[in-house]
C-alpha cells in the first residue's frame, strides 16, 4: 500500500476497535471468555450431544447443513459437535473441498487436480456465518434448547487451535502394549498437558502403541482401532507433541501401514538407511522391462513369455503417489504390475501385484490360470480400466492417457532390458575382461560402465531403486513427458503470485504428479528450488542417462566367452585409447590436474585425488578435434560426470540442463550443470568443481573426470551473478563465464594443438570475492560446440592416512 492507503487504513481500525472490544477480550473471544472457560463449555457441551442425540439424528443434522455424513462412529460425532458448537464449516479456500477435523487441525479432504489431492490444512477454518439448520428429529429433544442456544452465529465462540504449552487440550488417548515408560507416567503426561486417557478407543483422538507391535502383528484392541479409523501412532509422536508444545501430525508417526503379515519383513523405509541400501543394491531386478516376465510369477523358469497379441503386448506397470488423504501411508509411492504371460503347453496366466514400493513384501498377489484366451484378455483389459479409468488399447497403441482422480498412471516400458539385469555382474566381470580382444585399459574400462554396480547405486541415491519398477528402461514418450512436468511446474513458479497455503499446495500437487511418474522409494513435498534441482531434474537426467545404456548394453547375463564387451565398445561410436605417460599431453592434463584441484571434504575427512589412467576420446557425438579448432575462442575445461552417466556422454554426447533453475547446480547431476545461467552445458577451468561431481562414495573412490575443449563463440558475457531471464543467452547462444571467488593464474596458462586455452594456472583468489560462484564456470548453450577430448580416471584418497602394518 502507499503511505496515504495505510494512514487510512491504520485510521480506519482506529476506528473500528472500541466497537470490536464491546464483544470480543484481547484474545479475540466472544463475550470476553478465555480460550480455558471456551473450552471447559466445548467439553460439558460434547458430553451432553453424546448423551441425548442419537447417531442418526447427527447424520441427519450434518447432511441438513450440507456436510458429509459418512465415517466411522467417531468421526460422525466429532464432525456434529463441532458444527452444532462453533457453527458450519465452509468450503476449501484452495480447492472448494470439504474440510474435516482430525483431532489436531482441520485439513482438506478434496482433490486440487487429478494428479493430486489437496493438503491444505490449518487451525483457524472459514467458518459459515449463517444460522445451523436443525431437522425435526431433534427439535423436541432434551438438548434442543441448548442447541438453539449456538444457532445464531453472533453468539458462537471461536474454536482457539492455536499453539499452547498443552498440545493435548481437547483430545482423548488410548494406550496399547508395552511402551518406553509406563502407563501411568504417560497418564500423568498427557492429563499435565491438556489431554485425557481412555481404556477403550472408542472416540479416542489416536491409540499411542509400542513399535513391537509391528512383530507381534496386533492385538484385539489394536484391530478394533484399524476397523473404526483411528489412527495408531508410535510412543515418540507423544515425546515430540510434548518437546514441541505443539500436537505432530498424527500420520508421521503411523505404524499401522508397517505392521508385519505373516511375520514378513520390515519395509525398506523403516530399516536403518545402511540397511536399506544393502538390501537395495543387493537386491534383484523383478521386472527388466516390457517384455520381461515378473520374477515372482517363477514362470520364466518354464519357458515363460509375455502373452502378444495384434502387436500388442500385454505388461504394464502402474504407479500413484498421493499422499493427500494418507493414502501413501509409509510416504512412498505405490506400484500396480499387471502381466499375461504364456507357457509352452499350459493355460494362460494372469498375474496382478499392488503394493507399496518399500513394501514389498506385504504386496497383494494373485496369479490365475485361464483357459480361454478371450477371457483371459477381457480380464485383463477390465483390470486395465479398473486401476487407470482408461482403456486399454489406445494406450498401448497410441499412448493415448487421460490421469484420473485416485487412479494409477502407467509407467511406460520400453522394449529392452534395463541395466539392473542386462548389464554385468560381480561374478561376471573378470571373466568378461579376461575374454575381451580389446586393449587391457579400454577393455578394464569397458567393464566398469557395463557394469550393474554403477547403475545400482545411482538408482539407489536417488530412490528409484524398487525392484518391481524398471525405471531404467523406460520408453522416450514417458520421459518426455517428465520433461514437460517439470518445465512447465519450473515456469508455473517462476510466474506465479500466489503465497501462503495456495503456493504450498501448487508445491504439494507437483510433487504428487513428479512421484506418480517416478515411483520413489523417498518421495517428498518440494518446497524450493534447491530440492527440485536434486531430486527432480536430476533424478530426470540419471534416469534418462541410464536409460540409453540400458538400451546399449542389453542382455549380458548369459555368456561371456563371446566378449560382450567388445560387443558393446562398437555399438559406442567412439574410439577410445590410452595415453602414454611419457606423452606431453599426458603431462599436462596432470599438471592440469594437479595446480587445479583441492581436497573435497566430506564431515570432517578431506580426500585428495590421483590419476590412474587417461583415455584421449574421438566420439561421433562430438565435433571431432579438427572441426572444433575451426571455431572461435576454444577453451579445454574439466566437467564431472557420475560413471553411471559416462555410457551416454559417449555415445550421445552432453546434453544441456533439462531446465533452467536459480540454484548453483544439481547434487547428482550428470555433468556440472550451472543451471543458474539457463539450459547450457557448463564446465569449469577447476578440477576441484569438476571433482565434486565425479565423486562417488568413501566406499567406491573411483571415478571419471573429462576434459572437453568448448567454444565460447564470437562474443564472450562475463557475469558475477546469473540473471532473472536466461532466455536471451539461450536464444542467441552466446557463451557465458561465470566469474568465481577463486580464479586460475593466468601467467601459467598455455596453448594446445594451435589456439586452444588451457586455463591450467595455480588457483588464486579473484578480485570478485562476493561471487556466489567460488569458481570460473563456462557455459555453451549448443551441443556442437563442446567435445569431448580427455577421460581422466582417477581415485579419490583419505588425505593424512597413516596405515599401521604391525601385526
Amino acid at each position: 500500500m502507499t503511505r496515504k492507503q495505510k494512514a487510512e487504513n491504520k485510521a480506519h481500525e482506529g476506528e473500528q476497535s472500541p466497537k470490536k472490544l464491546k464483544s470480543e477480550n484481547e484474545n479475540g473471544h466472544p463475550n470476553g471468555k478465555s480460550a480455558a472457560d471456551i473450552a471447559a463449555e466445548y467439553e460439558e457441551f460434547c458430553k451432553a450431544i453424546k448423551e441425548h442425540l442419537s447417531l442418526d439424528q447427527m447424520r441427519q443434522i450434518l447432511e441438513a447443513n450440507g456436510l458429509d455424513s459418512s465415517g466411522s462412529d467417531g468421526s460422525v460425532l466429532r464432525r456434529c459437535q463441532d458444527l452444532l458448537f462453533y457453527g458450519a464449516l465452509d468450503k476449501c479456500p484452495v480447492c472448494g473441498g470439504t474440510l474435516e477435523y482430525n483431532g489436531i487441525r482441520f485439513s482438506c479432504n478434496g482433490s486440487y487436480s487429478e494428479w493430486s489431492t489437496c493438503t491444505f490444512s490449518t487451525r483457524d477454518p472459514p467458518r459459515k456465518e449463517e444460522p445451523i439448520k436443525l431437522p425435526d428429529s431433534v427439535q423436541n429433544s432434551p438438548v434442543s434448547d441448548l442447541l438453539k442456544k449456538y444457532q445464531d452465529p453472533s453468539s458462537r465462540p471461536r474454536k482457539d487451535l492455536r499453539a499452547t504449552d498443552k498440545p493435548f487440550t481437547g483430545m482423548t488417548l488410548s494406550l496399547m502394549g508395552r511402551l518406553s515408560r509406563t502407563h501411568q507416567y504417560w497418564r500423568k503426561e498427557i492429563e499435565k498437558h491438556g489431554g485425557k486417557v481412555a481404556n477403550s478407543v472408542i472416540g479416542a483422538t489416536c491409540l499411542v502403541a509400542s513399535s513391537a507391535e509391528r512383530e507381534r502383528g496386533g492385538t484385539s484392541k489394536l484391530a478394533e482401532a484399524i476397523d473404526r479409523g483411528i489412527p495408531v501412532v508410535r510412543e515418540e509422536w507423544l515425546v515430540d507433541s510434548i518437546e514441541k508444545q505443539e500436537p505432530q501430525p498424527l500420520e508421521a508417526y503411523d505404524i499401522v501401514s508397517d505392521l508385519s503379515v505373516d511375520g514378513k519383513g520390515i519395509p525398506w523405509d523403516k530399516q536403518d538407511p545402511s540397511e536399506e541400501a544393502l538390501e537395495s543394491i543387493s537386491a534383484e531386478l523383478k521386472l527388466f522391462g516390457k517384455r520381461g516376465v515378473h520374477k515372482d510369477t517363477k514362470l520364466q523358469q518354464e519357458g515363460g513369455k509375455i502373452f502378444e497379441k495384434d502387436d500388442l503386448l500385454y505388461n504394464c506397470a502402474f504407479s500413484l503417489c498421493d499422499r493427500g488423504r494418507g493414502l501413501n501411508q509409509l510416504n512412498s509411492c505405490s506400484y500396480c504390475i499387471m502381466q499375461l504371460i504364456t507357457v509352452p503347453d499350459k493355460p494362460l496366466y494372469l498375474y496382478y501385484k499392488k503394493g507399496k514400493v518399500v513394501d514389498d513384501l506385504n504386496a497383494e498377489e494373485r496369479l490365475g490360470e485361464w483357459e480361454n484366451v478371450d477371457n483371459a484378455q477381457e480380464e485383463f483389459v477390465r483390470l486395465f480400466e479398473e486401476v487407470t479409468g482408461n482403456e486399454f488399447e489406445p494406450w498401448e497403441r497410441e499412448k493415448k492417457i487421460q490421469k484420473k482422480p485416485l487412479k494409477f498412471y502407467p509407467i511406460d516400458m520400453a522394449d529392452g532390458v534395463e541395466v539392473r539385469h542386462g548389464a554385468l555382474g560381480l561374478r561376471q566381470l573378470g571373466i568378461a575382461a579376461t575374454h575381451c580382444r580389446l586393449e587391457p585399459l579400454v577393455a578394464n574400462f569397458m567393464k566398469v560402465i557395463c557394469s550393474q554396480e554403477i547403475y545400482r547405486y545411482a538408482l539407489m541415491e536417488m530412490g528409484l531403486d524398487s525392484p518391481d519398477i524398471p525405471i531404467g528402461i523406460v520408453s522416450n514418450v514417458h520421459l518426455k513427458r517428465c520433461e514437460e512436468v517439470l518445465q512447465d511446474f519450473v515456469e508455473t513458479v517462476k510466474s506465479t503470485k500466489e503465497s501462503g497455503s495456495k503456493a504450498e499446495v501448487v508445491w504439494s500437487d507437483f510433487s504428487q504428479r513428479w512421484f506418480t511418474l517416478m515411483p520413489s522409494t523417498r518421495p517428498l513435498i518440494f518446497r524450493d528450488y534447491q530440492e527440485l534441482a536434486d531430486h527432480a531434474a536430476a533424478a530426470f537426467e540419471t534416469v534418462r542417462d541410464i536409460t540409453v545404456a540400458s538400451n546399449l548394453i542389453g542382455d549380458m547375463s548369459g555368456a561371456t566367452l563371446d566378449d560382450p564387451l567388445s560387443d558393446r565398445y562398437n555399438k559406442l561410436d567412439c574410439s577410445i585409447s590410452p595415453l602414454g605417460k611419457e606423452t606431453d599431453d599426458y603431462k599436462m592434463i596432470l599438471n592440469y590436474l594437479e595446480r587445479t584441484y583441492e581436497p573435497i571434504k566430506v564431515g570432517d575427512t578431506e580426500y585428495g585425488v590421483s590419476v590412474d589412467n587417461i583415455f584421449v576420446v574421438e566420439s561421433k557425438a562430438c565435433a571431432s578435434l579438427e572441426e572444433i579448432k575451426k571455431l572461435p575462442n576454444k577453451v579445454l575445461l574439466w566437467c564431472g560426470s557420475r560413471s553411471s552417466n559416462m555410457l551416454r556422454h559417449l555415445h550421445k554426447g552432453f546434453l544441456p540442463a533439462v531446465c533452467s533453475l536459480p540454484v548453483p547446480g544439481y547434487m547428482w547431476t550428470d555433468h556440472k550443470v550451472l543451471s543458474q545461467f539457463g539450459r547450457a552445458i557448463v564446465c569449469s577451468d577447476a578440477a576441484a568443481e569438476a571433482a565434486t561431481y565425479g565423486f562417488t562414495a568413501v566406499d567406491r573412490p573411483e571415478g571419471f573426470l573429462v576434459l572437453a575443449v568448448a567454444s565460447l563463440g564470437n562474443e564472450i558475457t562475463e557475469l558475477k551473478n546469473p540473471p532473472e531471464d536466461t532466455k536471451p543467452l539461450e536464444d542467441k547462444k552466446v557463451g557465458v563465464k561465470g566469474l568465481g571467488r577463486k580464479k586460475t593464474d593466468e601467467s601459467e596458462h598455455l596453448n594446445w594443438e594451435g589456439d586452444i586455452k588451457v586455463p591450467c594456472g595455480h588457483l588464486v583468489p579473484s578480485e570478485h570475492k562476493d561471487s556466489p560462484l567460488e569458481y570460473n564456470e563456462y557455459a555453451v548453450y549448443d551441443p556442437s560446440q563442446v567435445s569431448i577430448r580427455f577421460l581422466v580416471a582417477i581415485k579419490f584418497e583419505e588425505k593424512d592416512v597413516v596405515i599401521d602394518t604391525e601385526e
